[in-house]
Parts: C-alpha cells; structure tokens; sequence
C-alpha cells in the first residue's frame, strides 16, 4: 500500500464490521475503537499480519504486543491463569485492564506478538465494535495503538489516518473513545504476586511500579507520547512560543478539563497533544495536574510525552 487517501473508513455498523472483519481475516491491518484509544489490530494467529503491524507503526522488534479477545475461555486458550489472575478477570473485565501472564505452550499465536517472552499481555475490551470484530474474525486480535510508533495515540479515526494513512487497510469509525487512556497492565507473577507495570484507567491499591529489565508490555519507552515538540510540564506561565494545555485554573490555549475533572482530563489528553502537534507554535507546555488517582497516569503520561528523543 502507498500513497496517502489509501486507508479506507469504514462505518462502525454490521456491515462495516463485516468489512473490517474480512480484512483481518486475509491477514489486513485495520484501526478497531475500544473504549481506550483505537488499537491497530491484526490477527493474533498470523505472522505475516502481526509484521505488517510493526512496519505500519515503525515499532521496534523488542515491544510486545496487547492480545484482545472477546472472552475469558479465548484468554485461556493463550495463558496461563492463576487464581489471582482470574479474580481480577472477575473483577475488572471487560475493562481497561491488561495481564500479563505466562503463555501458554500450546498457543496459537505468532512469534512476533510476545517478542520472544514467555509472557503474554492480555485484555478484554469494553467496546462492542472490538468485541464484534473479535467474535466475527473468529481469532484473537494483536492491537497496539494505531499510531506511528513514539507519537500520540489516538483517540478519534481522524487521529489515526494522520500518522497512518496510506499505511493500514481500514479504521472502523466509531467516534472517539470514551476513556481516552491507554489501558492499566499487572503483572502476575509465578510467586502470585502483582506488579504494576504501566498506569492506567483501573488503579489497583498496593501494586507497586516493577517495569525494570527488559520491556514485558506496551508503552515503557520514555517518549512513547510525544506530540513531536518540546514539551515542558507544571506550566503555569507559558513562553510566547509555547502551545499551552490548561487544566483547571489554568486554561490554556485548550484545556484538559476547565473545571478540573481528572477523569475528563484523561478522555481529552491525546485530543489536546495532537492538537499541540499540529500547532504554529515550535513548543508544548502544559499546566499542573494532581499526582492522584487517575492523575497518576495522565502525568505518566506526560512524563513520556517531555522525555527527550534519541
């Protein structure tokens, strides 16, 4: 595929996720809404589908991938699951919570999607157009962000064409997500124990950050979220040229949330950074936002977003 306008939008109905459906089916690349952001889904089970992710995206080699399904009995088919791991499915899914787990021997899966770990990381979205496609292709469904790897996620279909254009099949537009943030990954370990490896919508009590080592799940890259400028963070008095993005008080050229909602803000956060990205303004500031409940992840975030590029 070359050349821009290639990627075609489809309606988020049946018939578009018929359409979206046979693409994956023949090994095609297509932009899947979940309630996080759009996920750039292949088939699980395809190693030529799941190395198309990685060339669209541009994504290193070494960065596992998220396998959706629609049920727990698909997950199974695929980890290992202990009793801790299966009270959190009780709890948490469908939902915006990932597990990593021991893979299963037996799982029909391509060797690219664990990046060669004997981990696999796992979510069921709550997102009835993902879990239609999933049960339509019949397979479970490889999906990272459907961004260019190091930029933005996206969080409407128009988010996705302007770094994927040209580069993937399809998106199937259901307008934008409604949590807006990437979903929270645990690590359960073979001890029982949990381990927090990236922050999310579902804040777990007493699971403390363990990402050291090598990278076991999506989004540990210091500048996974960068609008491509400069961004510099607890902004309360912007430089002339600096795109501002308020919160609260503080409102910006626009805001993460005018009246302070952490929860709006985490909804707004990649619509505003791409909305820094294309502005005539060669920099990014953005306003305070508390370190506390979901704040913890919005800053995450934003900490990865002002890291300095290689």
């Amino acid at each position: 595929m070359s050349g821009k306008n290639a990627t075609e939008t489809l309606p988020a109905d049946a018939g578009g996720i018929a359409s979206a459906a046979q693409i994956l089916r023949d090994d095609g690349l297509v932009a899947v809404p979940t309630e996080t952001v759009y996920g750039l889904a292949a088939r699980a089970d395809s190693d030529v589908a799941v190395a198309r992710i990685y060339r669209a995206k541009g994504r290193p080699s070494f960065n596992p991938l998220i396998v959706h399904v629609a049920s727990v009995e698909q997950a199974q088919a695929l980890a290992q699951f202990s009793d801790q791991a299966t009270a959190l499915t009780d709890i948490y899914w469908p939902g915006p919570l990932t597990l990593v787990l021991p893979r299963r021997a037996d799982a029909d899966l391509a060797a690219d999607v664990t990046a060669g770990l004997d981990t696999i990381a796992l979510r069921m979205p709550d997102h009835p157009v993902m879990r239609a496609v999933i049960e339509a292709v019949g397979a479970p469904l490889a999906a990272p962000s459907a961004n260019r790897s190091g930029f933005v996620s996206p969080t409407a279909a128009a988010h996705v064409l302007a770094s994927l254009d040209g580069r993937i099949d399809a998106v199937l537009d259901a307008g934008p997500c409604r949590a807006g943030l990437e979903s929270t990954i645990v690590a359960v370990r073979d001890d029982g124990s949990l381990a927090l490896l990236r922050e999310g919508p579902v804040s777990i009590e007493g699971v403390r950050q363990a990402a050291q080592g090598r990278i076991e799940a999506p989004g540990q890259m210091l500048s996974h979220y960068s609008p491509g400028k400069p961004v510099r963070l607890d902004v309360t008095q912007p430089h002339d040229d600096e795109f501002w993005i308020g919160f609260g008080e503080w409102q910006g050229d626009v805001s993460l949330s005018p009246s302070g909602d952490l929860t709006e803000a985490a909804a707004s956060l990649y619509d505003c950074l791409h909305r820094a990205s294309i502005a005539d303004r060669s920099a990014v500031a953005v306003a305070p936002v508390p370190e506390n409940g979901i704040g913890r992840a919005i800053n995450d975030r934003l900490r990865r977003a002002a890291a300095p590029r290689d």
